[in-house]
């Protein structure tokens, strides 16, 4: 599994200026996926046996901004392209994420409101807001799971407010500002980005791009500014104004042209439509194949699309039991927008039931790699260690589905039994990267290890148990 990091951590050398910043940060990198504790900067060098030399070039490597972001997430992107079909196209997840702070003059802090918080009462909670877009990473074809990689991360504060007695002038500007630094915005501008850097590979400048989205980019900012080849799939509201497209007149008009035609029925209200029939189609979600009921239409305006011609897709609730025996229940309905008509309703609903993984990279990044607990307080360090520490964990998920016999992890005890078909945790390629990485340091194979005791369980035991407790600590 080593071999697989190294090999994509060395197709990573242009996004830095010397070879030994690149060493350097390959260092830092494997301590952020290793280390034990807190995933400080002072961590990170005590994991790496380091806490006894000069500290000041790790910090300068963050403080300095000597790399740069869309070079070090390049490797992870042309990788997921390489492993698709010649025309597949690349589905990309994006979405906004909350991480907690303390202090409050860190670099974009601010009041943010708490998505964990209840639904009936909106707490807030002190903490700075990134972008991030991962690329779906298919297991099969059709109907199948998916592996989110991070491709990019972005810092995406809020502007700041100025003061109560400002002038005219500086609330115009604070006006503008906010418009610039809106998530919406901040999103369209990576997907332009991204799309560029797509046309710039020549295996992939004629790839399409699909990015999935929540409702938060479901507008005009987003679905008017769309570069060539890109479809965007969101979430709509349920009482969403539909309108069909207006009709074509060969004799010239005077006035405005006409964006919309005739008013439709709401999302909801097309959903309860006993008239407009159900479609059954199959696509991965909830952890199996799931036959999903759908009702949709292939051209329909809204006015946060302009002139363009959007798919309706109406999602029937899906019905679950939460434990064996309970009361038969339904999840909520679905509404989305798809700007590409053309585009198979089995790959639209795929695409975008895939989003689910970018919330479980959110939970790896904050739970297990410890994303924001570095202590760092420079506008530059601030927006470059969460960055940093995204790459590294794309190029672990990558490093885990290239390598099999590593990617596997450690071997489970023997009261845990293993299911046929579950995806390798995040928790259990770390830990098949720390035994590869300090198996030599204690002197043991910790990959492919069996320790058999004989005689009673006494004390004595304890003494031999080391290679053991280490796996322990590792899972």
């Amino acid at each position: 599994m080593i071999d697989a990091f190294d090999s994509l951590w060395d197709a990573s050398r242009p996004a830095f200026e010397q070879e030994r910043t690149w060493r350097r940060a390959r260092t830092l990198a494997l301590s952020t996926l290793v280390g034990l504790g807190r995933h400080t900067i002072t961590g990170l060098l005590t994991t790496s046996a380091q806490q006894g030399v000069d500290w000041s070039a790790a910090y300068r490597l963050f403080e300095q901004e000597r790399f740069d972001a869309g070079a070090l997430f390049a490797p992870a992107r042309r990788s997921v392209c390489s492993r698709l079909g010649e025309k597949e196209p690349l589905v990309v997840l994006m979405d906004d994420t909350l991480v907690r702070k303390r202090g409050k003059k860190v670099h974009g802090t601010g009041w943010k409101r708490d998505p964990l918080g209840p639904a009936f009462c909106s707490n807030f909670v002190w903490g700075q807001r990134f972008l991030q877009v991962s690329a779906a990473l298919p297991e099969g074809a059709g109907a199948c799971r998916a592996r989110g990689i991070p491709i990019d991360l972005v810092h995406c504060p809020s502007a700041k407010k100025p003061r109560r007695n400002a002038s005219p002038d500086e609330l115009a500007g604070y006006r503008r500002l906010q418009e610039q630094m809106k998530v919406s915005t901040v999103g369209v501008a990576r997907i332009t980005e991204l799309r560029a850097a797509m046309d710039a590979d020549p295996e992939n400048k004629d790839r399409p791009l699909i990015v999935s989205a929540d409702g938060s980019f479901t507008n005009k900012t987003v679905f008017r500014a769309l570069p060539p080849n890109t479809t965007v799939i969101g979430r709509i509201r349920k009482d969403a104004r539909l309108f069909q497209p207006p009709e074509s007149t060969s004799s010239p008009r005077r006035g405005r042209r006409s964006y919309y035609g005739a008013p439709l029925p709401t999302p909801e209200q097309i959903r309860q439509d006993d008239g407009i029939p159900w479609a059954t189609v199959a696509a991965w979600g909830a952890g199996k194949v799931q036959s999903f009921q759908i009702k949709t239409f292939s051209a329909v305006r809204w006015t946060g699309t302009g002139d363009r011609d959007v798919r309706l897709v109406a999602i029937r609730p899906l019905a679950y039991r939460p434990r064996k025996g309970a009361h038969l229940l339904y999840r909520n309905p679905v509404y989305l927008l798809c700007t590409d008509p053309t585009l198979p309703v089995e790959k639209l609903l795929q695409s975008y039931l895939w989003r689910w993984e970018i919330e479980l990279n959110f939970r790896d990044e904050k739970t297990v790699l410890g994303m924001g607990e570095a202590q760092v307080r420079t506008p530059a360090a601030v927006e470059a260690v969460p960055v940093f520490v995204a790459a590294a964990y794309a190029f672990l998920l990558l490093a885990g589905t290239e390598d099999r016999q590593g990617g596997a992890g450690l071997p489970l005890p023997k009261w845990r039994r293993e299911e046929s078909g579950d995806r390798t945790s995040t928790p259990r390629l770390i830990g098949s990267l720390r035994a590869q990485l300090w198996g030599k340091g204690m002197g043991v194979n910790l990959t492919h290890f069996v320790k058999t005791t004989e005689g009673k369980t006494n004390g004595i035991i304890i003494a031999d148990a080391l290679p053991a407790a280490v796996c322990y600590a590792f899972r």
